[in-house]
């Protein structure tokens, strides 16, 4: 699990047991507003928390109720081998009940609490319940090769059969003696594999590589295939891609990684240089290039570590080396670092019923929050106990920068904008950032390599839709009436245009304390092209609190009721606001009456 655990206290009853259920595992305490003495965070409603936390990939230990937990994740089950962990524990953390997850981790965290506590872990699953082992989740530094074929194999057990294991795997010598199904223990290649025969290969090699920039994906991927035959290795014994940090972006090696399903991990020149003492091949004309005697067998070196040798040197191609260092026993921990990523998030208006699972999963997945501090705030309890970085409103730049940088040390970081990301937002400046030459004040070499990920967010347009209706039925714009980075002349401009094309107009950034002229300027401009009676909405710190929603007339419209915190939308000249059994309810026809009276006098 690559996300911590958060433990949910509802309980005073259950609040001991659940501190010391998070001290064993190094985890947040999650408590009920009123309820719970003390937490690390709190919130108002269990199910809508335990909701969020779940469709965020977040491990989720509930001291209560088994029937709370089922009721709240209920409705989000979908797919059993994405979903994560859910466990209840008793008040008196006298049982331990795995509810889902228990090949993904769920078992195995309720051995570990109930040992501590010195509770009953109530497992379920029949393969751990009969064979005290699922084959399909085997222990960290091992991979099962046909995981297809694991769920006929574990029914042949379960239907009375034997095992017959051959190799060294302690953890399989409890399952029952027989022939019914065969199981290999070895990280040699083998071809007979089927329901009858599984094969749970030791992760002990680590593959280094190294490759020309832009070296074909094929290339690479063909050089390692060939390397491994000859090596007689099946690929799932392979731990990790590892390769100099200069090659983080590298599209082969990303691409390989990915088709291998191991982490890629990177060292530094310094690093590998460290490694140049057990190299075969040692380059000085490689030392000229990236400052290391080698890439490939240095960094396959320096991620087995002192206790590995060389399975085969260094092989190569046109454009690309790779070699195989293998260990005595199966790779558990991970060295070098792993490539950085920025996500850049949109967290919607703020409340997390509108915050996309996308978007909750990368926060949750992040080690660091950056971006103004009110949005990180927004988050809730999903940012509790992560690092956090604010930066002011007019630090955007600042803001975009440092979240690159620390990305491009290796770290996963969570650029958090509100509303969608990419409108009005820091993905732009994410991207032009990127774009940047080195003497333009763009960022490091490091950070330029760094993967970045864009998740949607609901916009403050279509909240403020929502809210209203369907105001944006038809054709509409936005117009951002900030002149902080964009000429006053140009958006006078662009406001002349959408008003004489009578789009509907979402206006962004209406007003702020020193710029109050605009938007007055923007509502003259529109009375040239539509009439005075046109509806406006002025919506509010959406989907908070205090939200506040109201509707004017566009000639009523007056500048000192907008504040910051208001998106205003302005309707066409077709726009209409109705008074509904639901209340008022603004909306843009599409045409269809037009269409329908056109089909009509055809008929």
């Amino acid at each position: 699990m690559a996300v911590k655990p958060v433990v949910l206290a509802l309980s005073r009853s259950g609040e001991p047991v659940a501190h010391r259920v998070a001290a064993l595992l190094g985890a947040q305490v999650h408590g009920r507003e009123g309820r719970i003495d003390q937490a690390d965070a709190c919130f108002p409603d269990a199910l809508d928390h335990v909701r969020d936390l779940f469709a965020a990939g977040v491990p989720i230990i509930g001291v209560c109720a088994a029937g709370i937990l089922i009721r709240a994740v209920a409705p989000l089950l979908a797919d059993k081998t994405t979903e994560p962990p859910v466990i209840a524990v008793s008040d008196d953390g006298a049982v331990v009940v795995p509810l889902l997850g228990g090949h993904r981790g769920a078992n195995r965290l309720a051995a570990q609490i109930s040992q501590a506590l010195g509770a009953v872990a109530a497992v379920t699953t029949a393969g751990d319940v009969a064979l005290g082992v699922a084959l399909d989740e085997p222990p960290i530094g091992w991979r099962l090769v046909n995981r297809a074929d694991a769920k006929g194999a574990m029914a042949a057990l379960l239907s009375g059969g034997g095992a017959d294991v051959r190799g060294d795997a302690p953890w399989l010598a409890d399952l029952p003696k027989g022939d019914a199904v065969r199981v290999s223990a070895t990280m040699d290649r083998l071809d007979d594999l089927g329901g009858a025969h599984l094969q749970f290969a030791p992760q002990r090699v680590a593959l280094g590589v190294g490759c020309a920039r832009n070296c074909a994906p094929a290339e690479l991927a063909g050089l390692v295939q060939d390397t491994l035959d000859a090596a007689g290795i099946a690929p799932e014994a392979v731990h990790s891609v590892n390769t100099i940090t200069l090659k983080a972006d590298e599209p082969a090696i990303i691409d390989l990684a990915s088709a291998l399903a191991v982490p890629l991990r990177l060292f530094d020149a310094e690093e590998l240089e460290a490694e140049t003492p057990r190299l075969a091949n040692p380059s000085d004309v490689v030392f000229a290039e990236v400052g290391a005697h080698g890439v490939s067998e240095a960094a396959a070196l320096a991620q087995a570590g002192p206790d590995g040798e060389f399975l085969l040197t260094k092989r190569k191609t046109v454009n690309a080396t790779c070699a195989l260092a293998v260990t005595p026993e199966p790779l558990i921990d991970m060295r070098g670092r792993a490539r950085g990523r920025l996500s850049v998030v949109g967290i919607g208006p703020g409340q997390a019923a509108w915050r996309t699972p996308e978007v909750s999963r990368l926060v949750a997945a992040a080690d660091e929050l950056v971006g103004y501090g009110l949005y990180i705030d927004l988050l809730g309890p999903l940012a509790v106990g992560k690092d956090r970085s604010d930066f002011p409103l007019g630090g955007e730049e600042d803001r975009c920068r440092y979240a690159l940088e620390q990305a491009g040390k290796g770290r996963n970081v969570a650029l958090v904008c509100s509303g969608d990301a990419g409108i009005y937002a820091m993905g732009a400046l994410v991207f032009e950032l990127l774009d940047r030459g080195p003497d333009q004040m763009g960022v490091s070499a490091a950070a330029r390599r760094v993967e970045v990920v864009c998740s949607p967010g609901v916009s403050a347009l279509q909240a403020a839709a929502a809210r209203a209706g369907a105001p944006l039925g038809h054709d509409f714009c936005a117009i951002s009436l900030s002149d902080l980075l964009t000429p006053r002349d140009d958006i006078v401009m662009r406001l002349r245009a959408a008003a004489a094309g009578d789009f509907v107009i979402a206006f962004y950034n209406p007003v702020s304390m020193r710029r109050r002229t605009l938007l007055a300027e923007a509502r003259d401009i529109l009375l040239q092209h539509r009439p005075a009676d046109t509806p406006v909405m002025l919506a509010s710190s959406l989907g908070r609190p205090e939200e506040h929603i109201r509707y004017r007339r566009l000639a009523d419209l007056q500048v000192d009721e907008v504040d910051m915190l208001t998106v205003v939308l302005v309707g066409s000249s077709h726009s209409r606001l109705a008074q509904l059994g639901t209340g008022p309810r603004m909306y843009t026809p599409r045409g269809y009456a037009r269409k329908i009276d056109g089909d009509l006098a055809v008929g």
